[in-house]
């Protein structure tokens, strides 16, 4: 079933805000906040995810019916993508180097601030790059 195209993209501007903080405190607690909020959307899907909880329940009702919808295995991939660097980074801040938990950090930022501000889903379209090679490959 496919999901409302706004959701994934609400979560993406919290995401942002908060990797925002990360880069500029260097708390490791928030940082593992937001892996586990990418954990439990990669586990669950985005629905599921703190960020789309809180959009299903405080937003969505305020909006009108949605325009736009997607599938909601790139969104979920995407996930992963995030919590693969989030957890770099998390690992940076905690024991090191330093460098790396500022760049993974970034990366994560960087993707999520794409999709926050221009719909542009970094995860998303290496999901589909991925299901074309593989799809190719069989």
């Amino acid at each position: 079933m496919d999901i409302d195209a706004r959701g994934p993209r609400f979560g993406a501007a919290v995401t942002a805000a908060v990797l925002a903080v990360v880069l500029v405190t260097g708390s490791v607690w928030l940082l593992a906040w937001q892996t586990l909020a990418f954990l439990l959307g990669a586990a669950g899907g985005v629905g599921r995810s703190p960020y789309g909880l809180l959009f299903a329940r405080a937003v969505r009702p305020r909006l009108g019916p949605p325009t736009e919808f997607e599938a909601p295995e790139p969104p979920r991939f995407a996930q992963v993508v995030g919590l693969f660097f989030a957890g770099l980074g998390l690992m940076g801040y905690a024991v090191g180097p330093g460098w790396l938990g500022l760049a993974a950090t970034g990366a994560a930022l960087a993707a999520a601030f794409l999709n926050a501000a221009f719909g542009y889903c970094l995860g998303c379209e290496l999901y589909l790059l991925v299901r074309r090679v593989t799809v190719r490959a069989e």
